[in-house]
């Protein structure tokens, strides 16, 4: 995080933070300090993998716990594979999605749609080619459907 962060003024990091972490108290979440970043792109993969079960939103949750609470190294294999099986997903099978990487082509399509439709951060809420990108007030996102219901009465007129 140090290397990534190193040309960053530390009270912009610190204010980011701050920021982030009072609007996952308000959204009721918890989040530990982040000492390092991940490459998630495994967890992605596998997290395609996961959609198509039934266990899909637990694989998400527990990610999310992984990551964001637990400190877990989330672009490890043995620990997105124990991920998976607290979650009643079946090891092996895990263990095959990320060895033959089955689910990477999707993930690069889901990539190249969020780039070309000008994402560039998460969460990012879109439509009629109208963003809200990233961690935004309740507020924000309330004016943001209201603005698009205006929008949908004017077309209607």
């Amino acid at each position: 995080m140090q290397a990534l962060y190193r040309d960053r003024d530390p009270e912009e990091i610190k204010a980011a933070g701050n920021h982030l972490r009072s609007l996952m108290d308000e959204a009721g979440l918890t989040f530990n300090r982040r000492e390092r970043l991940d490459n998630s792109r495994l967890a992605q993969e596998l997290g395609a993998w996961a959609d198509t079960t039934d266990k899909a939103d637990a694989f998400h949750d527990a990610m999310f716990e992984a990551y964001f609470v637990d400190n877990r190294c989330i672009s490890d294999k043995s620990e997105l594979v124990s991920i998976a099986e607290s979650v009643g997903l079946d090891g092996d099978e895990a263990s095959r999605m990320l060895e033959t990487r089955m689910f990477s082509p999707q993930v690069n399509n889901d990539w190249n749609k969020a780039w070309g439709s000008g994402v560039t951060g998460v969460p990012t809420f879109l439509s009629r080619d109208l963003l809200v990108v990233g961690c935004q007030p309740y507020e924000v996102l309330v004016r943001f459907v209201n603005h698009l219901k205006e929008l949908g009465a004017q077309d209607a007129s």
